[in-house]
């Protein structure tokens, strides 16, 4: 005799798993007459259908999150961008001021070697640094007063002949 249609609706009325269910073999006449889940809950409650206890589960043991450094899957990208947006500034101002003779060699390759390392945030706080090395900004200032005072020169633009064009 196949029973496992009944088997399968006796789980969903008891809310148990099938192999937990038993049926006693003298009254499989009833068990097959059983049609709806209020037919198998009588059943059960006169002791025709069993159910087994429930065996030894295993622990469900969460694990700990690994979060190390390695884990943290964050987006750099940004910090990055700002970094190599500050250092090619400051980089740039200190060539300037190198190329102007403000800077001697050393003191060029030492602020280089600061701008690696973080150590201005801003333009503003290499300056600021630079006032304490007592660096003659004078000569900065002069600079800029004589790109000031001087008017815009216009080019004219020519025209290149090409090989191989039209006369």
């Amino acid at each position: 005799m196949n029973l496992t249609k009944k088997k399968e609706l006796a789980s969903k009325a008891l809310r148990v798993g099938k192999n937990r269910l038993i049926f006693k073999m003298e009254n499989l006449s009833e068990i097959k007459e059983a049609i709806t889940r209020q037919d198998i809950r009588s059943l059960h409650s006169e002791g025709i259908i069993s159910i087994k206890p429930v065996k030894g589960r295993r622990k469900v043991v969460r694990r700990k999150t690994r979060r190390g450094p390695g884990k943290i899957k964050k987006k750099i990208n940004k910090r990055k961008q700002v970094y190599v947006k500050i250092t090619r500034k400051l980089r740039k101002y200190v060539m300037e001021l190198r190329n102007r003779g403000v800077l001697d060699r050393e003191l060029y390759w030492s602020l280089r070697k600061k701008i690696r390392m973080r150590d201005f945030r801003s333009k503003a706080s290499l300056k600021d640094y630079l006032k304490g090395a007592e660096v003659d900004f004078d000569k900065v200032v002069e600079r800029k007063e004589e790109k000031i005072s001087k008017p815009k020169k216009v080019k004219k633009h020519t025209k290149a002949k090409i090989k191989g064009e039209g006369k």
